[in-house]
């Protein structure tokens, strides 16, 4: 047995050497010399989906947990090296506001009790409650441990709820439906319309849950999978990218235990759209240098991003040195071996973040409450949720905040970290401290208009503030690294007791896609003093300078089409609204050549929505392009786009591609040949060039021949190998003759024995 001296000597010991050791690594990190780049990412396939049955009726299903009160200590990736920094210096904060401004100028809308105490129908069951919400074209959804709500985003009423979270999963059996471990996540896809549900399960086995509504409409059905996850899946977050949906979260190990490193995943955003059960998961784990990374989340969704950007991600702020990291993911579907993350490692440091110390020192409780001794956590070892990103055409912005010391309390740094348009490199354009009094400030989330105001909401306290909730912001004129004076969203009238300390891991600014002006924020407090009892709120903030008059666009989906005589062609007319338009728009078309008819089904839409449109080729059309021009009219506002038609020759004709066997199952190390099948139709006469989409990693695919003139067969050869990766396989066949293409898929399914 070692002496109380001798151990508090090892203690000592051990305490310098950690210190010694994270500097020399951290030192390392500085200077880093190039980019750390992984490859080999692991690729899975759902475990399993379905469709669901309308969420409306699922939800009286799902009986409430009761009594659940799970408050369990925060998990922190870097406790020990957080704990052995508290023996240094705390650094000035090298961007704190020191002047003050005007009363910020963006105004409440609606200001709405959420779910929690007071909400009708609702017990609280456990802590914190890890508010967020999103908001659609006519609803606004809030998720916290471990219910939701929907709202109606015009008039704040309740349109359902207070619903279990797992309701998402009923009938879909597993952890997903009997599991309702909380740390929920609800996105709207700016692009698609559609809503975004995701849980992980956080008992072994390790799963995420994700839901996708099948319409615009939250209580709809959903299509439904589950991922697995290698360890426990803690603090997970998302972003919503053109080419995937993107994930990470902290692994835990599969004992809950181990810091392993980030985990960072990418979900086929458009297979998980079409409902289609071949949707892969490709993943990466990085070391325990980095955590707690958030992914980059598109709310400029009238400007995409430049097509083909890699994914950025942010974030381990809590490894000694005073700034923030980037990285960067790349995903390939159709060949995921080709996918890569880039920047493990504090390889990426961002230019320009100045000096800060994290609040609490990045592991205890230092947010003091009125009327009470408890002290509040503020995590402040990681960036807060979300990644806020948005296109300008000529430069982009990602904002993010993060909680800091402030002298003798804690305020809200943000950043606006900025690229050209042809880069991901991230660089600092503007950052601030906000901590305009000894008040505590924390817990924020950030995000921008499209008049690239800037919203910050948060929670402060003090021994003499009840917990309350508050926002700040700034408009595009203001000096840069400022924001306006705070106004309330609600006052606390109580404080929160016992509950480990726990205050939510974080809240949520989203932005309204209708008008792209509208910010909605949501939080907790208390309306009495209490333990397990939170309250939140869900308000709309406007900035006066953003939006102008109720309008609408326009835009057509293929903007080009090809059509040969006595045939017909499609295109997708989509009507977008922008300052909360929501009216009705009628189509028209012109430029039609002779012998084609033109029709929309429906003739008008209500923005936003959607018209097919029509072109019937008559065999007597003169072969050439005609532009084709589809115009809307609501009352005054009128606006167009171009369909350009091609007409070919009926001569020219077209081809059909099948294959067969549709599916096939085999052992990983063996064949499997499917035949492709081109069929000339109209007298086709052309040469097919065939291609494929979804070959196996580590396996070979081929054609014999590989194209084929006017009609015949070919033989897709897969080789698999003994490295092939078990699970099912969506193989895509495409054949090619000049503009003609049309593909074709078939399944494979490998298997270890």
């Amino acid at each position: 047995m070692k002496s109380k001296s001798a151990t508090v000597a090892i203690s000592v010991v051990a305490v310098f050497l950690l210190v010694l050791t994270s500097a020399v690594m951290l030192a390392a990190q500085e200077t880093p010399t190039s980019p750390a780049a992984l490859t080999h990412p692991t690729v899975n396939n759902a475990i399993h989906f379905d469709v669901s049955r309308p969420l409306r009726d699922m939800a009286t299903e799902v009986p409430f947990q009761a009594s659940a009160h799970q408050a369990s200590p925060v998990r922190y990736p870097k406790l020990q090296q957080l704990q052995a920094a508290q023996q240094g210096q705390q650094r000035e904060d090298g961007a704190l506001q020191t002047t003050g401004g005007p009363l910020v100028s963006a105004t409440i809308g609606l200001n709405l009790l959420g779910v929690g105490n007071g909400f009708p129908g609702y017990t609280v069951p456990d802590a914190p409650p890890d508010v967020n919400l999103a908001v659609g074209d006519t609803q606004v959804v809030q998720w916290v441990n471990v219910s939701y709500a929907v709202f109606n985003k015009s008039t704040g009423a309740t349109i359902a709820g207070p619903i279990a979270g797992n309701a998402f999963w009923s009938g879909f059996g597993g952890g997903c439906q009997s599991s309702n471990s909380g740390d929920p996540v609800i996105q709207w896809d700016k692009v698609a319309h559609r809503w975004l549900a995701v849980q992980n399960v956080f008992s072994s086995p390790y799963l995420t849950c994700v839901a996708v509504s099948t319409t615009p409409d939250a209580t709809g059905t959903y299509f439904r999978f589950s991922f697995p996850q290698p360890g426990f899946p803690d603090y997970p977050k998302w972003g919503i990218w053109p080419d995937a949906y993107y994930q990470s979260q902290n692994n835990f190990g599969a004992g809950g235990s181990s810091f392993q490193g980030a985990y960072v995943c990418a979900y086929d955003r458009t297979k998980l759209l079409a409902g289609n059960a071949g949707a892969q998961q490709i993943c990466f784990q990085l070391g325990t240098f980095d955590d707690s990374l958030l992914p980059g989340d598109l709310d400029s969704a009238a400007t995409a991003p430049p097509a083909g950007e890699k994914e950025v991600y942010v974030g381990s702020i809590d490894n000694g040195i005073a700034t923030v990291y980037e990285y960067l993911f790349h995903v390939d579907f159709a060949t995921p071996a080709n996918s890569t993350f880039t920047g493990g490692g504090g390889s990426m440091p961002i230019s320009g973040v100045t000096s800060f110390s994290l609040a609490c020192g990045g592991f205890s409780a230092c947010i003091p409450q009125r009327g009470i001794t408890d002290l509040l956590d503020s995590l402040g070892d990681r960036l807060m949720y979300r990644l806020a990103y948005r296109n300008f055409s000529d430069h982009q912005s990602w904002l993010v905040s993060h909680s800091v010391t402030a002298g003798s309390s804690v305020g809200e740094r943000w950043y606006e970290f900025q690229a050209p348009e042809t880069s991901t490199t991230l660089s600092v354009f503007q950052q601030g401290t906000f901590a305009p009094d000894s008040n505590y400030r924390w817990m924020g989330s950030i995000a921008m208009d499209s008049a690239q105001d800037i919203a910050l909401g948060y929670s402060v306290s003090s021994s003499n503030l009840f917990p309350s909730i508050s926002y700040t912001g700034r408009i595009a004129t203001d000096p840069l690294n400022t924001m306006e004076t705070e106004a309330s969203i609600v006052s606390g009238t109580g404080s929160q007791s016992d509950t480990s300390n726990r205050w939510g891991d974080y809240t949520s600014m989203a932005i309204d896609p209708s008008d792209d002006c509208t910010f909605w924020y949501t939080a907790e407090y208390y309306q009495v003093t209490a333990t397990f009892d939170w309250s939140t709120r869900l308000a709309s903030l406007k900035f006066p300078n953003c939006g102008g008059a109720a309008d609408f666009t326009i835009s057509a989906n293929p903007t080009s089409v090809t059509v040969a005589q006595g045939n017909q062609g499609t295109s997708t007319i989509s009507i977008g609204s922008t300052n909360g338009f929501g009216g009705s728009v009628s189509l028209t078309s012109s430029g039609a050549p002779s012998g084609v008819t033109v029709t929309f089904n429906p003739t008008s839409v209500t923005a936003p929505g959607t018209s097919l449109m029509t072109m019937a080729v008559a065999g007597t059309t003169t072969p050439g392009t005609y532009p084709i021009t589809v115009t809307g009219t609501s009352g005054t506002l009128q606006h167009s786009t171009t369909v350009t038609l091609t007409v070919t020759s009926a001569a020219g004709g077209d081809f059909t591609l099948t294959a067969a066997p549709s599916s096939q199952s085999i052992r990983r190390g063996s064949q499997a040949q499917y035949t492709a099948t081109v069929t000339a139709v109209n007298g086709f006469t052309g040469t097919v060039n065939l291609s494929l989409a979804g070959c196996p990693p580590r396996s070979t695919c081929s054609f014999n021949p590989g194209s084929i003139n006017t009609s015949g067969n070919s033989t897709l050869t897969v080789s698999t190998s003994s490295k092939t990766q078990p699970g099912t396989y969506t193989l895509t066949i495409t054949g090619t003759s000049g503009t003609l293409q049309h593909s074709t898929s078939v399944s494979l399914t490998v298997r270890n024995h």
